[in-house]
């Protein structure tokens, strides 16, 4: 009767795991975005003073440079805190924005056309980036539409073979359908 009362106990005890723990999990990973924010703003406010001591150009290219990789820090922290492919897709934009943002200021050092130019190629260069990030989330989704698409034509079919059986082979392979459909 003991061993009996023991063991249901554990297995309580483990049902009480088994709840928590996903909580548990979804808990750590906004601890790691949150130190990941913390982390890349720390990283920003070093760069910046790092920054005063330049002069000119350089002081500029070291500033674009230090919030670039703010920006590609954050946005690597939502990708990775999110899981999505919204915002993996996001993280490609930001990290796009990010070259821009770099490539102006150094585009900066010229003048006249050549300027003119290099900004354009810079532009040129973030527009097929996004284009490509947003291409890839695009052939992502109709993957998942196809796979989803896929399994519930496959469904329909067992289902069609079950409904030609009858009595408890019927009931036996629409339990089967049931469970794999899960």
């Amino acid at each position: 009767m003991k061993t009996l009362r023991l063991s249901a106990a554990s297995i309580g005890i483990a049902a009480i795991f088994a709840c928590v723990q996903p909580a548990f999990a979804t808990t750590q990973a906004r601890a790691d975005y949150t130190a990941a924010l913390k982390h890349a703003s720390a990283a920003y406010k070093a760069d910046r003073i790092k920054c005063d001591t330049l002069a000119g150009h350089d002081k500029d290219m070291c500033a674009v440079e230090a919030k670039a990789a703010e920006k590609r820090a954050n946005a690597s922290a939502e990708a990775d805190y999110r899981g999505t492919v919204k915002a993996k897709t996001s993280r490609r934009i930001a990290n796009a924005d990010a070259d821009l943002m770099v490539a102006k200021v150094a585009c900066d050092t010229k003048t006249g056309q050549e300027k003119d130019v290099c900004i354009k190629q810079a532009q040129a260069t973030q527009v097929k980036l996004v284009a490509d990030a947003k291409a890839h989330k695009t052939a992502v989704d109709a993957r998942a539409d196809a796979r989803e698409d896929t399994r519930d034509a496959q469904n329909k079919v067992a289902v069609a073979k079950c409904d030609a059986l009858s009595g408890t082979d019927k009931d036996a392979c629409n339990a089967a359908v049931k469970a794999q459909a899960k």
